[in-house]
C-alpha cells in the first residue's frame, strides 16, 4: 500500500468539502443539533429524578458516543458515494490505485472528518451542559476505538452494497445506525431488551460501549475492561469482514461488467 495514493483520496476529499459551504455545515450542523437537543432535554429529565444520578453525563455521553460512530461511518460512506454521484469511481482504478488503497483513503478521510465532529461535540457539551469527559482521560479511548473500528467497518460494508446493487440502495445505508441502535443499547441497559434480543445485542461492539460508560459513569464495578476487550475483538473481526467483502464484491463487478453498466437506479 502506498500511503501518497491514500493520501490523493483524502486531497480530493479536501477540495470538495472546501468548495461548498453545505458540505463544510455538514460538519457540524447535526452535531450541534444533536448536543443541545439532548442537553436541554438531559437537564429536564433531572427535574424528575429521585435517584440522584445526574443523567446528563448519561444520555449527552450516550448522544456523543453514537454521533462520533454515525460520523465515522457516514465519513467513509460519503466519500465513496461522492465518486459514485460524480462518476469518477471508475476512473479512479484506471490508475495503479489498488482497491486497499482506495479503502484506505476512505478510512482516513473519515477520521480526519469524524474527528472535526468530536471536537466540536466535547467544546459544545462542556461549555453548555458541563460534560467533563476529559476527567475520564485515557479511559475513554477505548470506548472510540470500538466505535471506531465497527463504524469503518459498516461504513465499508455499505459501500459495498452500494457497489453491488448501485445507487438506489443507498436509501438502505442510510438507515443502518437508527436499525442497530436499540439493539446496542445507547440508552438504556441491555437487560431492558427480551432475552432473545441480549443474544443479538452482545454479537454488536456497540453494546459493550454503551454498558462500559454507564458502569464508569454509574462509579460501579470500575473498568470493564474485559467486556471492552471483547468489543474490540468483536469490532476488528467486523472491519476484516467487511474489507473482504468490498474487494470481492469489487472484483466481482470487474470481472462481471457491472462498473461498464453502472446506473443511477441498479447493476441489475
Amino acid at each position: 500500500m502506498a500511503f501518497h495514493r491514500m493520501a490523493a483520496i483524502i486531497l480530493r476529499q479536501y477540495y470538495l468539502t472546501r468548495s461548498s459551504v453545505s458540505r463544510v455545515l455538514s460538519l457540524f450542523i447535526w452535531v450541534i443539533v444533536d448536543i443541545v437537543l439532548w442537553g436541554f432535554i438531559s437537564r429536564y429529565f433531572n427535574t424528575f429524578s429521585s435517584s440522584g444520578l445526574n443523567l446528563v453525563p448519561v444520555l449527552l455521553g450516550a448522544v456523543l458516543l453514537w454521533d462520533f460512530f454515525v460520523r465515522v461511518m457516514q465519513g467513509v460512506t460519503m466519500a465513496f458515494f461522492e465518486d459514485v454521484w460524480s462518476r469518477n469511481f471508475m476512473n479512479f482504478f484506471t490508475t495503479p490505485l489498488e482497491v486497499s488503497e482506495y479503502i484506505g483513503g476512505l478510512v482516513l478521510s473519515s477520521i480526519l472528518t469524524s474527528v472535526i465532529g468530536l471536537a466540536v461535540m466535547l467544546a459544545l457539551a462542556s461549555i453548555a451542559f458541563g460534560l467533563n469527559w476529559f476527567a475520564l482521560g485515557f479511559m475513554c479511548m477505548p470506548f472510540l476505538l470500538i466505535l471506531f473500528l465497527f463504524g469503518i467497518a459498516l461504513g465499508v460494508l455499505g459501500c459495498a452494497i452500494v457497489l453491488r446493487f448501485g445507487p438506489a440502495a443507498e436509501c438502505y445505508i442510510w438507515s443502518v445506525p437508527a436499525f442497530i441502535a436499540p439493539f446496542a443499547g445507547v440508552f438504556y441497559p441491555l437487560s431492558t431488551l427480551p432475552q432473545w434480543l441480549q443474544y443479538v445485542a452482545h454479537m454488536l461492539p456497540p453494546s459493550y460501549v454503551f454498558e462500559g460508560m454507564r458502569s464508569v459513569i454509574a462509579g460501579g464495578g470500575g473498568f470493564p475492561a474485559v467486556a471492552l476487550a471483547t468489543g474490540g475483538a468483536l469490532a476488528v473481526i467486523y472491519v476484516y469482514a467487511a474489507c473482504w467483502f468490498f474487494t470481492r464484491t469489487y472484483r466481482m463487478a470487474v470481472r462481471s461488467g457491472l462498473i461498464a453498466r453502472y446506473s443511477a437506479e441498479s447493476l441489475g
